[in-house]
């Protein structure tokens, strides 16, 4: 589960997200460091992904969460779009999945409904964003706000959107890379949990670039989501804790 409160050190909103806790018997269920941060989590976390297209970042995580000790369970994908390949890899798994097209409903706020109702089904701890092209509304957010992350094939704050390698290399930028962040009402403006680099060749086409950052965001997406998953965390401001740590 997750609770809201409010930092004494500060006027910034703090989620402390407990992941579904499970303790060894010397530490009472529930427990806390003094630091405010989890002192212990289950494992595995459960992990709901979203995704649009082909899948390459949820088949990173199924295939680190084949290993018991990384601490996570995918239990299940969801789509906004049908036929896509990220759904068969999630088939060819095990793992169940749903469509929810945006055009099925009567309105956009129908369908976040239904996204956070469908979603809250599988009992998740973290929900995934995995190039889910669909940004989610207050309704799903009052479900899964701070503990909804999303990776972006950009280097934010700058070129939040979806073109993100096309602004990078008209920009003219040296570097870009890839920012995983906790989503937040805004777009692409949630605290951020990772970033990674990935220089930008001379010869590089949008192609090119954003096939090497994905190459960089996938081992940076399994990394957290498994060091979230095991160690817990908090956001408190801008800034994003895992596990037992006062210096961030």
């Amino acid at each position: 589960m997750w609770t809201q409160a409010i930092d004494p050190r500060s006027s910034h909103s703090l989620v402390v997200t407990h992941l579904r806790q499970s303790c060894a018997p010397s530490v009472p269920r529930g427990r806390e460091d003094p630091s405010g941060n989890l002192a212990c989590v289950n494992s595995p976390a459960r992990v709901v992904v979203l995704l649009s297209g082909s899948g390459s970042l949820l088949q990173a995580l199924l295939d680190a969460s084949a290993d018991d000790s990384y601490g996570v369970e995918i239990v299940a994908v969801g789509s906004d779009r049908p036929d896509v390949l990220g759904l068969d890899r999630a088939e060819r798994a095990g793992v169940p999945t749903f469509v929810l097209r945006t055009k099925d409903f009567e309105s956009r706020q129908a369908w976040d409904d239904a996204l956070g109702a469908k979603v809250a089904e599988y009992s998740p701890d973290l929900v995934v964003s995995a190039g889910f092209l669909k940004l989610v509304g207050p309704a799903f957010l009052s479900r899964f706000g701070g503990r909804y992350l999303n990776s972006h094939n950009a280097l934010l704050p700058s070129f939040p959107g979806i073109h993100g390698p096309a602004d990078a290399l008209e920009y003219g930028v040296k570097v870009t890379g890839a920012t995983l962040f906790v989503v937040d009402e805004g777009i692409d403006t949630g605290a951020i949990v990772a970033q990674c680099v990935v220089p930008v060749d001379d010869n590089d086409d949008v192609e090119t670039l954003t096939e090497r950052i994905k190459q960089a965001e996938r081992p940076q997406l399994v990394e957290y989501v498994g060091r979230m998953a095991r160690k817990g965390f908090r956001v408190e401001g801008r800034r994003v804790r895992i596990g037992s740590t006062d210096s961030g």
